[in-house]
């Protein structure tokens, strides 16, 4: 991979609306961080990087980083977009050393129309989009194509079988598929999928009614169900044989006996 020439600065402003002021002159922040020195706060030209990622294939990019006298070689470990305006917000630069290899994860790519799309009616599936490799920085692919020409139908090309260029090594299982031709999936299929996907009709969660002043309830008894006795009636409710309460049995003595003759 061929590095790119980037102008850089040191950065003072870190936070809050220093930052926000940064980008509304056209600059935007980023940092620079690595094994041999210590993580750096920098600012970059908004049109100098934005020209860099249109230009470029993939988003592995090198670059040659010259932050005033000092130059660093690194790589673009992450970029920040804002959400709805897709403006660049923040930039990670990992300083390399041209002579340690590194490991990143490359965009697959493919060529041709394959013979199991064109002649058996299949859809060409990517199974995997990007895969990793280790390599010197210079040795980086951009990203890796492969062509798939003569790939048939029920077929797949896995990693094991995918040619790269001289110096970078694949990692991972070589025999898991990476590209596929498969036959399309019929309505039958995909509504199946769809059904599973779907929860079942018996798994439906009850929940508690809230009453009005916002206080749980119990959920509505279905039909069946026996009726649960009103709250604080489970105490009062005598069974049959059972004696009256004490109390009660006084005070019935009371009302059912006559009235005292004055002396």
């Amino acid at each position: 991979m061929k590095s790119v020439s980037l102008n850089a600065f040191p950065r003072t402003q870190t936070r809050g609306r220093k930052v926000k002021h940064l980008r509304a002159t056209g600059r935007v922040p980023a940092i620079i961080y690595g094994r041999e020195n210590k993580p750096q706060s920098l600012e970059l030209l908004a049109k100098e990087l934005e020209d860099l990622i249109h230009h470029s294939v993939s988003e592995n990019i090198l670059v040659d980083l010259a932050v005033e006298k000092a130059k660093h070689l690194a790589l673009v470990q992450e970029v920040q977009h804002h959400p709805l305006s897709g403006q660049v917000l923040h930039v990670d630069f990992h300083e390399v050393s041209p002579t340690e290899k590194v490991t990143v994860m490359v965009p697959v790519e493919t060529v041709g129309e394959a013979a199991g799309v064109k002649t058996g009616g299949g859809v060409l599936e990517h199974v995997l989009f990007k895969i990793k490799v280790r390599a010197l920085p210079k040795d980086l692919p951009e990203q890796i194509v492969v062509d798939v020409t003569a790939l048939e139908l029920g077929k797949s090309i896995h990693l094991g079988e995918i040619k790269v260029p001289e110096g970078v090594e694949l990692l991972g299982d070589k025999k898991v598929p990476v590209i596929s031709v498969a036959l399309p999936k019929t309505e039958a299929e995909e509504a199946a999928e769809a059904a599973e996907a779907a929860p079942a009709a018996g798994d439906v969660e009850m929940l508690k009614e809230k009453k009005e002043d916002g206080t749980e309830g119990a959920a509505p008894a279905k039909p069946g169900d026996k009726a649960a006795p009103a709250k604080g009636a489970e105490k009062g409710a005598a069974k049959p044989g059972d004696k009256a309460p004490a109390a009660a049995a006084a005070g019935d003595k009371k009302a059912g006996a006559p009235a005292e003759k004055k002396k």
